[in-house]
């Protein structure tokens, strides 16, 4: 018999065997817990659906992803704050064995999570950066720092003895200092702001203290590891400098050799995107293997990637589902496991001094931060955003926790209050920002920028959203029936639009002042038709080629942007069935917003492909146009009209404009119908003369008779139909209609005459004039 010296015997744990009998099922009097893989199942299930019900419970009120998922999964359910107070849940689900799978798992999570970070980081944009980000991410760097440090000197007597030692000091001086781009990007994804002034911002500022943060770590373990010995933090080094030349060199040439492998346009192959997946854990592996922490090898594997396609979009496309939705949720269960709240206020006298090292630390980011920013002249709304922004922390602050508590530095009390402390300040923050920030905020303008508002001899200033060289066959036709003038030139901004993907980073180039293209192989072929086209028609046409490299979500606020700097009186853009694709169709969620935002006239064409084929070969053949305006009153039909007649000045143009009424002026909107009968009077004074204009007036009494008329002039003589989108037409010529109505963008006529249904050839063209700030939430 063995026996135990009695002074050891808390060290000692005992557990039974596992079993490697097969499991017949608990009818059989067998517990199926007892064997790894169903246990494994279990967890996984548990994890997995507790995180989305919480996720959904908690998307109301603001909450981003990582807090939605820490809070309840990593916090209160699953660890001994409430169903790990259960001994028999506990002994069952996570035990010794069930930990162990969920730790380990939880590590892969976050080993994946920092590679596809690591692969999205553009580090060029270090070399971009200007005084203002360099200003902001030093001055909310250095404050922190220095504001943590004298603290900790002055009540570090009350510290636990391990954070009293001058590498833990500085460890938590920098963690407070850092705010990492991984935790940035997905929830300025989430809230939409990566394309906005405030999100370009603060992924410049993180990404430059991402890089001071990587080398203070560096720093911290080094003396962590020369507290021991000093030789070891020397070897420490050597290994580090000797992991960092071999990522740079043969992980990058290796990548570059893919690349060279995949013809272009083409994907990576599939044996690639194995390799690099199993690199990851052979680069965590080697890194762990020299003390760089299990971390650091597969972040560096990710920078070494080329962002963006073709390599880095297919490898965030493989993995950054199954790594978010599996792996991710055991990454925040095994920071739960250890979080134990009701302790917190047993050891409450000796992490009251840590509780106020951390909170130095975030009052004084904050202050930094925003007095910078008041500083270099940011309107305080945007300064105090970009504070709460910058005062985020996630993922990365809970794997240097976890971190901390392998090094022993932080005890299990310590390491809940700093993952309390932490997930609270991201829950607090980010409701406050986002509603503090309204990125459509300054197109909301007061001057009018609209097709009836400008003068017929003043320069017409257009933003055309350009998705593939079939996308300037339609604006090139659009621009030549138009009618540009001598007197009344057409500044086109033509805004190629790419959907963001494998990179983090939304990116604008002005093709003028930079010769970059965005990987796509056909825009050479677009820009080369635009310059084409601007030669032939120079006097009257100037072309401004831009590209715009945004996620979907945030694409219009590019395209909203630009049009209120260029001071643009139309924005036109194209009509997809599809949503976006790696070509960069645009949705319909886009041009949605784009209507609600837009701080000037909107135009949607709807071209039907055998319609472009037409038009091609009529302007070869010089035949006539034949244009007809469907005019039921409002403001967007009176911005309609107007836009047909610069039209009507193209001699091979033929125009038919036809005005319904209802009987007896019934519902009719007073101020409206005077406004619509001042628009209709003057384009008819104006084209009296001109044989190529038609107008005539129908009256109807609802919605049907409003579709009989229309359909009566179905034929193959129009190609192309005008009609205003939605507002100020009077409900009586709507009446029975708006219920089928699938495409709410082109307004119930709209998607009438360009829907199968109509059995037309004809394109469509809908517009809607400029909403003024006073009247965009009375009119939508």
């Amino acid at each position: 018999m063995v026996k135990i010296n009695p002074k050891a015997r808390d060290l000692v744990s005992c557990r039974s065997i596992i079993s490697k009998n097969p499991t017949f099922g608990v009818f059989y009097g067998v517990n199926p817990l007892e064997a790894p893989f169903p246990l494994l199942l279990l967890e996984m299930s548990l994890v997995i659906l507790i995180s989305r019900v919480v996720r959904l419970l908690l998307k109301p009120l603001r909450q981003p992803r990582v807090v939605s998922d820490v809070i309840p999964l990593g916090g209160i359910i699953v660890g001994p704050t409430v169903l790990g107070r259960s001994r028999s849940f506990t002994m069952n689900v996570f035990s010794d064995q069930g930990s162990f799978l969920v730790h380990n798992l939880g590590i892969m999570g976050f080993m994946y999570f920092l590679f596809v970070s690591g692969v999205k980081m553009d580090l060029a944009l270090l070399k971009t950066s200007g005084r203002k980000h360099i200003s902001l991410a030093a001055f909310g760097v250095i404050a922190p720092l220095v504001s943590v440090t004298i603290v900790a000197v002055l009540i570090r007597t009350r510290l636990d003895l391990e954070l009293q030692k001058g590498s833990s000091i500085w460890g938590i001086a920098t963690s407070m200092s850092i705010t990492a781009f991984p935790v940035l990007y997905p929830i300025l994804r989430e809230l939409n702001l990566l394309s906005s002034e405030i999100g370009r911002t603060a992924l410049n500022v993180s990404i430059i203290t991402d890089t001071i943060g990587i080398t203070a770590v560096m720093v911290f373990e080094a003396a962590k590891q020369g507290e021991a010995k000093s030789m070891a933090a020397l070897w420490y080094v050597v290994s580090l400098i000797g992991f960092m030349v071999f990522t740079v060199t043969v992980v990058r040439k290796t990548m570059s050799w893919i690349l060279q492998r995949t013809p272009e346009g083409k994907p990576v192959g599939q044996a690639y995107i194995i390799f690099i997946l199993l690199a990851v854990m052979v680069m965590a592996l080697l890194s762990d293997f020299f003390g760089a922490a299990i971390a650091n090898g597969p972040l560096w594997l990710g920078l070494a990637i080329p962002d963006g396609p073709p390599l880095g979009s297919t490898i965030v496309d493989k993995c950054e589902t199954i790594m978010m939705e599996i792996f991710m949720p055991f990454a925040y269960a095994s920071v739960g496991l250890y979080v134990d709240l009701f302790r917190l206020s047993d050891y409450w006298s000796s992490l009251s001094p840590l509780f106020i090292m951390t909170m130095t630390g975030y009052v004084a980011k904050m202050l930094a931060t925003l007095l910078t920013a008041h500083f270099l002249e940011m309107p305080f709304r945007d300064g105090l955003t970009l504070s709460l922004i910058m005062s985020l922390r996630g993922q990365v602050e809970y794997l240097l926790y976890l971190h901390w508590l392998d090094l022993k530095m932080l005890k299990p009390p310590s390491f809940t209050l700093m993952v309390l402390v932490s997930t609270l300040m991201t829950a607090v923050a980010t409701p406050l920002f986002s509603t503090l920030y309204n990125p459509t905020r300054p197109y909301m303008v007061n001057k009018r920028r609209t097709i009836q508002h400008t003068a017929p001899n003043a320069e017409l200033h257009l933003v055309a959203c350009i998705h593939d060289q079939e996308s300037v066959n339609w604006l090139i036709n659009l621009l030549e029936v138009s009618n540009p003038t001598l007197s009344s030139p057409f500044v086109v901004y033509a805004l190629h639009l790419v959907e963001l993907l494998g990179r983090a980073t939304p990116i604008f180039i002005d093709h003028e002042k930079h010769e970059k293209q965005y990987g796509e192989a056909n825009y050479a072929t677009v820009h080369s038709a635009l310059k084409y086209y601007q030669e032939t028609r120079g006097d009257f046409v100037r072309i401004h080629p831009f590209t715009a490299v945004s996620p979907r979500k945030s694409m219009y606020q590019d395209i909203c942007e630009l049009a209120l700097v260029k001071k643009a009186t139309l924005i036109i853009l194209p009509f997809h069935t599809g949503s976006i694709d790696l070509n960069g169709n645009i949705s319909h969620i886009v041009n949605t917003n784009i209507l609600d935002h837009a701080p000037c006239s909107v135009a949607i064409l709807v071209d039907k492909a055998q319609q472009r084929s037409q038009l091609l070969s009529r302007s070869i053949r010089g035949s006539t146009y034949h244009f007809a305006v469907l005019f039921l009153g409002g403001a967007d039909a009176r911005e309609a009209l107007a836009y047909a007649d610069r039209m009507a000045g193209n001699p091979d143009v033929s125009l038919t404009v036809i005005r319904f009424l209802t009987e007896n002026y019934e519902r009719d909107d007073g101020l409206e119908k005077k406004l619509d009968d001042g628009v209709v009077t003057w384009f008819w004074v104006k084209n009296e003369a001109n044989e190529q204009v038609i107008y005539r007036e129908v009256v109807v009494r609802n919605g049907e008779e409003t579709v009989s008329a229309i359909q009566a002039m179905n034929n193959d003589y129009y190609d192309l139909w005008i009609v205003g989108r939605t507002h100020g037409i009077n409900p009586t010529l709507l009446e029975g209609l708006a219920h089928w109505s699938e495409n709410k963008e082109l307004g119930v006529i709209g998607d009438y005459v360009a829907s199968v249904d109509f059995s037309s050839t004809a394109s469509v063209l809908v517009l809607q004039q400029q909403v003024l700030r006073g009247q965009r939430s009375a009119s939508r």
